[in-house]
Protein backbone atom coordinates (compact mmCIF):
# COMPACT_ATOMS: atom_id res chain seq x y z
CA UNK A 1 0.00 0.00 0.00
CA UNK A 2 1.45 3.37 -1.03
CA UNK A 3 0.99 6.59 0.92
CA UNK A 4 1.35 10.25 0.09
CA UNK A 5 1.32 12.85 2.86
CA UNK A 6 0.36 16.52 2.52
CA UNK A 7 1.67 18.79 5.27
CA UNK A 8 -0.16 21.92 6.35
CA UNK A 9 2.04 24.28 4.32
CA UNK A 10 2.59 22.07 1.28
CA UNK A 11 1.68 23.33 -2.18
CA UNK A 12 -1.07 25.82 -1.48
CA UNK A 13 -0.81 26.61 -5.18
CA UNK A 14 -2.89 23.46 -5.66
CA UNK A 15 -5.90 25.62 -4.80
CA UNK A 16 -5.04 28.43 -7.14
CA UNK A 17 -4.08 26.66 -10.34
CA UNK A 18 -6.20 23.94 -11.96
CA UNK A 19 -3.20 22.76 -13.96
CA UNK A 20 -1.16 22.27 -10.79
CA UNK A 21 -4.03 20.32 -9.23
CA UNK A 22 -4.19 18.11 -12.33
CA UNK A 23 -0.45 17.44 -12.09
CA UNK A 24 -0.76 16.44 -8.44
CA UNK A 25 -3.73 14.21 -9.26
CA UNK A 26 -1.69 12.47 -11.95
CA UNK A 27 1.00 11.68 -9.39
CA UNK A 28 -1.53 10.74 -6.70
CA UNK A 29 -3.27 8.13 -8.83
CA UNK A 30 -0.34 5.79 -8.17
CA UNK A 31 -0.84 5.98 -4.39
CA UNK A 32 -3.47 4.24 -2.28
CA UNK A 33 -3.77 6.59 0.70
CA UNK A 34 -3.75 10.40 0.97
CA UNK A 35 -2.93 11.80 4.43
CA UNK A 36 -2.95 15.44 5.49
CA UNK A 37 -2.49 17.32 8.74
CA UNK A 38 -4.44 20.53 9.43
CA UNK A 39 -4.61 22.52 6.17
CA UNK A 40 -2.93 19.53 4.58
CA UNK A 41 -6.09 17.55 5.32
CA UNK A 42 -8.11 19.99 3.25
CA UNK A 43 -5.57 19.78 0.43
CA UNK A 44 -5.67 15.99 0.58
CA UNK A 45 -9.46 16.22 0.30
CA UNK A 46 -9.15 18.31 -2.85
CA UNK A 47 -6.70 15.78 -4.21
CA UNK A 48 -8.85 12.69 -3.69
CA UNK A 49 -11.74 14.51 -5.35
CA UNK A 50 -9.55 15.38 -8.34
CA UNK A 51 -8.33 11.79 -8.66
CA UNK A 52 -11.89 10.50 -8.49
CA UNK A 53 -13.04 12.90 -11.20
CA UNK A 54 -10.10 12.39 -13.55
CA UNK A 55 -9.35 8.69 -13.08
CA UNK A 56 -12.51 7.26 -11.46
CA UNK A 57 -10.38 5.98 -8.58
CA UNK A 58 -11.38 6.25 -4.93
CA UNK A 59 -8.34 6.74 -2.73
CA UNK A 60 -8.37 6.37 1.05
CA UNK A 61 -8.47 9.83 2.64
CA UNK A 62 -7.05 10.36 6.14
CA UNK A 63 -7.04 13.77 7.82
CA UNK A 64 -5.33 14.65 11.11
CA UNK A 65 -6.56 17.51 13.31
CA UNK A 66 -8.18 19.03 10.25
CA UNK A 67 -11.35 21.09 9.99
CA UNK A 68 -12.96 20.91 6.52
CA UNK A 69 -13.88 24.56 6.98
CA UNK A 70 -11.42 26.44 9.21
CA UNK A 71 -13.37 29.71 9.21
CA UNK A 72 -17.09 29.52 10.00
CA UNK A 73 -19.48 29.48 7.04
CA UNK A 74 -23.24 29.20 6.85
CA UNK A 75 -23.07 25.43 6.36
CA UNK A 76 -20.30 24.88 8.95
CA UNK A 77 -20.40 26.86 12.18
CA UNK A 78 -17.98 24.76 14.25
CA UNK A 79 -14.97 26.80 13.22
CA UNK A 80 -13.10 30.03 13.92
CA UNK A 81 -15.23 33.15 13.66
CA UNK A 82 -14.48 35.41 10.65
CA UNK A 83 -13.74 38.31 13.03
CA UNK A 84 -11.14 36.29 14.95
CA UNK A 85 -9.49 35.15 11.73
CA UNK A 86 -9.35 38.70 10.38
CA UNK A 87 -7.70 39.80 13.61
CA UNK A 88 -5.11 37.05 13.18
CA UNK A 89 -4.43 38.13 9.58
CA UNK A 90 -3.95 41.73 10.67
CA UNK A 91 -1.52 40.61 13.36
CA UNK A 92 0.40 38.64 10.74
CA UNK A 93 0.65 41.69 8.48
CA UNK A 94 1.87 43.83 11.39
CA UNK A 95 4.40 41.38 12.85
CA UNK A 96 4.69 38.06 11.04
CA UNK A 97 7.38 36.59 13.32
CA UNK A 98 5.53 37.30 16.56
CA UNK A 99 2.25 36.04 15.08
CA UNK A 100 3.82 32.80 13.86
CA UNK A 101 5.32 32.23 17.29
CA UNK A 102 1.89 32.73 18.84
CA UNK A 103 0.36 30.36 16.29
CA UNK A 104 3.01 27.75 17.07
CA UNK A 105 2.11 27.96 20.75
CA UNK A 106 -1.58 27.49 19.86
CA UNK A 107 -0.65 24.33 17.94
CA UNK A 108 0.72 22.93 21.21
CA UNK A 109 -1.81 24.45 23.59
CA UNK A 110 -4.27 22.44 25.66
CA UNK A 111 -2.12 19.74 27.28
CA UNK A 112 0.10 19.48 30.34
CA UNK A 113 3.17 19.37 28.09
CA UNK A 114 2.42 22.53 26.12
CA UNK A 115 5.70 24.30 26.93
CA UNK A 116 7.87 21.27 26.19
CA UNK A 117 5.96 20.57 23.00
CA UNK A 118 6.35 24.18 21.88
CA UNK A 119 10.13 23.99 22.30
CA UNK A 120 10.18 20.75 20.32
CA UNK A 121 8.03 22.26 17.58
CA UNK A 122 10.31 25.30 17.35
CA UNK A 123 13.30 23.00 16.80
CA UNK A 124 11.51 21.22 13.95
CA UNK A 125 10.30 24.25 12.01
CA UNK A 126 11.88 25.13 8.68
CA UNK A 127 11.94 28.71 7.33
CA UNK A 128 9.07 29.51 4.95
CA UNK A 129 8.66 32.48 2.63
CA UNK A 130 6.13 35.11 3.65
CA UNK A 131 4.37 34.69 0.30
CA UNK A 132 3.84 30.98 0.96
CA UNK A 133 2.54 31.69 4.45
CA UNK A 134 0.14 34.31 3.09
CA UNK A 135 -1.15 31.76 0.58
CA UNK A 136 -1.71 29.38 3.49
CA UNK A 137 -3.77 32.00 5.33
CA UNK A 138 -5.78 32.62 2.17
CA UNK A 139 -6.50 28.89 1.90
CA UNK A 140 -7.59 28.66 5.53
CA UNK A 141 -9.89 31.63 5.09
CA UNK A 142 -11.68 30.50 1.94
CA UNK A 143 -11.39 26.75 1.61
CA UNK A 144 -14.54 24.75 2.40
CA UNK A 145 -14.35 21.01 1.68
CA UNK A 146 -17.51 20.00 3.55
CA UNK A 147 -19.47 19.04 0.42
CA UNK A 148 -16.52 17.06 -0.94
CA UNK A 149 -16.43 14.94 2.23
CA UNK A 150 -20.20 14.57 2.18
CA UNK A 151 -20.26 13.31 -1.39
CA UNK A 152 -17.01 11.34 -1.49
CA UNK A 153 -17.58 7.65 -2.24
CA UNK A 154 -14.16 6.46 -1.09
CA UNK A 155 -13.09 5.53 2.43
CA UNK A 156 -12.21 8.41 4.75
CA UNK A 157 -10.86 8.57 8.30
CA UNK A 158 -10.67 11.77 10.33
CA UNK A 159 -8.62 11.85 13.55
CA UNK A 160 -9.28 14.79 15.86
CA UNK A 161 -7.72 15.83 19.17
CA UNK A 162 -9.66 16.36 22.39
CA UNK A 163 -7.52 19.28 23.59
CA UNK A 164 -7.07 20.94 20.19
CA UNK A 165 -7.03 24.73 20.58
CA UNK A 166 -7.45 25.41 16.84
CA UNK A 167 -9.92 22.74 15.70
CA UNK A 168 -12.76 21.98 18.10
CA UNK A 169 -13.36 18.35 19.03
CA UNK A 170 -17.02 19.07 18.22
CA UNK A 171 -16.07 18.83 14.54
CA UNK A 172 -16.23 15.06 15.14
CA UNK A 173 -20.01 15.15 15.57
CA UNK A 174 -20.42 17.40 12.53
CA UNK A 175 -18.46 14.98 10.39
CA UNK A 176 -20.58 12.04 11.50
CA UNK A 177 -23.77 13.85 10.52
CA UNK A 178 -22.58 14.31 6.93
CA UNK A 179 -23.88 10.86 6.07
CA UNK A 180 -20.97 9.89 3.82
CA UNK A 181 -20.99 6.17 3.06
CA UNK A 182 -17.50 5.23 4.26
CA UNK A 183 -16.71 8.00 6.74
CA UNK A 184 -15.10 7.22 10.11
CA UNK A 185 -14.06 9.80 12.71
CA UNK A 186 -12.20 9.28 15.97
CA UNK A 187 -11.15 11.42 18.92
CA UNK A 188 -7.67 11.07 20.42
CA UNK A 189 -6.01 12.75 23.38
CA UNK A 190 -3.73 15.61 22.40
CA UNK A 191 -3.33 19.10 21.00
CA UNK A 192 -3.47 20.32 17.40
CA UNK A 193 0.07 18.98 17.15
CA UNK A 194 -1.31 15.45 17.51
CA UNK A 195 0.72 13.86 14.66
CA UNK A 196 3.93 15.48 15.93
CA UNK A 197 3.68 14.70 19.64
CA UNK A 198 1.60 11.49 19.59
CA UNK A 199 3.11 9.71 16.62
CA UNK A 200 2.66 6.17 17.94
CA UNK A 201 -1.00 6.63 18.82
CA UNK A 202 -1.78 8.20 15.46
CA UNK A 203 0.06 5.58 13.42
CA UNK A 204 -1.57 2.78 15.44
CA UNK A 205 -5.05 4.12 14.66
CA UNK A 206 -4.20 4.52 10.98
CA UNK A 207 -2.75 1.01 10.72
CA UNK A 208 -5.74 -0.53 12.52
CA UNK A 209 -8.10 1.29 10.18
CA UNK A 210 -6.27 0.18 7.04
CA UNK A 211 -5.95 -3.41 8.25
CA UNK A 212 -9.72 -3.63 8.70
CA UNK A 213 -10.10 -2.72 5.03
CA UNK A 214 -7.92 -5.62 3.84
Amino acid sequence: MKFTVLESALNQRILLDAQVLQQHAEQAKDFDVMIGWSLGGQLATLLVEAVEKQYQQQKVLITLASNPCFVAYENWQTAMSPATFQSFKQSFEADAIATLKKFGFMVCQGTATTKQDFLQLQSLLQPQSLDLLKQGLNCLEHLNTVEILQNYTGHQLHLLAKQDFLVSYKVLDNLKTLGAIFLDAMLLTGSHGLPVFHVNEVTDKICQYLQKMD
